[in-house]
């Protein structure tokens, strides 16, 4: 007891001082000055999408969407990559990383595992997305591709058209047409 009293005693009477170098964290040695500049912009938020992709965010957390020259319906060639030279219809775009998918390109083989006794595993072919850079719009018509133009029209409609042709792509009837041909593959597909 009087041991225990004595070493609490000798340790109250040890004290480290402020300016005592123990505990304290050294700081590198700088060669030079260091002045904190005032940033103008805010820097972008990274968003954990997926551990193998990443969507960049504004400062209020929404993903910044690209601006493409394509749309769902559009046709297209594939300029670079393996399926490079093939023709197709885009099925489906993602903004945020400025990529589209194609329909019947780009075929990547996926393992699906048996979810129950009654319904095997099996093998599927899936269309994976490509880049927006590498596909080009094409005319069915002139088989030819070629680069999007924008122009605005006597009643005042802004449309798209291609260039080497100046075949407009934004019609009226070809947004008609789109929309019905949606219609019956969704009424082929509920019955």
């Amino acid at each position: 007891m009087a041991a225990m009293a004595a070493l609490q005693s000798s340790m109250t009477s040890l004290s480290l001082s402020s300016n005592s170098f123990l505990g304290q964290r050294l700081s590198p040695p700088t060669l030079y000055p260091v002045t904190a500049k005032p940033s103008e912009k805010p820097c972008l938020i990274v968003a954990r999408l997926k551990r193998w992709e990443r969507k960049e965010c504004k400062p209020n957390s929404l993903p910044i969407l690209h601006k493409m020259h394509v749309k769902v319906g559009d046709t297209v060639k594939v300029i670079s990559g393996r399926d490079k030279g093939k023709i197709g219809e885009i099925t489906k775009i993602y903004k945020h990383n400025s990529s589209v998918v194609v329909n019947e390109i780009n075929l990547k083989t996926k393992h699906v595992k048996s979810r129950g006794e009654d319904e095997p595993g099996q093998i599927l072919k899936i269309e994976a997305p490509i880049h927006s850079s590498n596909v080009m719009l094409y005319s069915k018509e002139q088989n030819v591709a070629s680069r999007v133009g924008h122009k605005i029209l006597e009643d005042g409609t802004r449309v798209r058209y291609l260039i080497k042709t100046g075949e407009i792509i934004d019609s009226a009837e070809n947004w008609k047409k789109l929309k019905e041909e949606k219609k019956k593959t969704e009424v082929a597909v509920a019955s």
